[in-house]
């Protein structure tokens, strides 16, 4: 693609949760229309790949290593992509994952709590840390990654639809703390992809819900066209609202 016609040219993002699935396939697509890339997760080798890939097309990225439930690596990993980059527009927060899938009388409370921690702690660890750089953009965007599981709930994913309510509810407070500085935040939820931590899910016949029957079931890839029009929706466009690639009656 001509550098004229790159939607992200001169943007700087963070991708959290880069390393696979979702993550990685935003992070390498941002980064295709013109935007530096700091691809983050806790697993180095999978980010290394991920930022070696974008460089092999001519893209910028960094891979920091990060904890998304340790502010202290949160705050690092975002004093890299500005000391790198020059700053931060847009935020992705996507690191996620559901670590308990029992219902709730038979389930393990730290496994429960790690989910909460991770998927809702560590979004606001993400988004709390982002905001003082892109304030001195002058604007910018937050785009957390939801899922119908926090709209709807389901059996034996009581952690993981609680932390991604809480998300959602996150995003929305976010949004109106921030519209006033030009920064949107909104949720793209994307429904069944076909990540490593979906198909273990599914293998679980009470987690399957018929998704496979019901729902568009996309690859990762799929999920980038929405994300590039909320990264590059005007200064005052959408914020508060949640994107969702699912069924509308599912």
């Amino acid at each position: 693609m001509a550098e004229s016609q790159r939607r992200l040219e001169g943007k700087v993002a963070v991708i959290t949760g880069a390393g696979k699935g979702i993550g990685r396939a935003i992070a390498i697509g941002f980064a295709s229309e013109g935007a530096s890339v700091c691809c983050a997760a806790r697993t180095a080798s999978d980010l290394k790949e991920v930022a070696a890939e974008i460089a092999s097309r001519g893209g910028k990225a960094i891979a920091v290593q990060t904890d998304v439930t340790s502010f202290d690596d949160v705050e690092r990993m975002n004093r890299e992509t500005a000391g790198a980059f020059g700053g931060i527009d847009i935020v992705v927060i996507n690191a996620g994952g559901n670590l308990e899938r029992s219902r709730v009388e038979a389930g393990d409370p730290d496994l429960w709590a790690a989910t909460i921690d991770l998927n809702l702690k560590g979004a606001y660890y993400t988004s709390k840390s982002a905001i003082p750089y892109l304030k001195e953009r002058g604007g910018g965007k937050i785009i957390t990654i939801g899922s119908g599981i926090g709209h709807n709930g389901r059996p034996s994913a009581s952690a993981y639809a609680c932390a991604k309510a809480g998300s959602w509810m996150l995003t929305r407070v976010l949004a109106q703390e921030l519209w006033e500085y030009g920064i949107s935040v909104n949720e793209l939820v994307p429904g069944p992809v076909l990540t490593p931590g979906a198909i273990a899910a599914w293998e679980q016949e009470e987690n399957s819900v018929n998704t496979i029957d019901s729902e568009w079931v996309k690859e990762s890839e799929d999920v980038l066209p929405l994300a590039l029009f909320l990264a590059t929706q005007p200064d005052k466009g959408p914020t508060s609202q949640s994107f969702s690639l699912m069924r509308r009656d599912t």
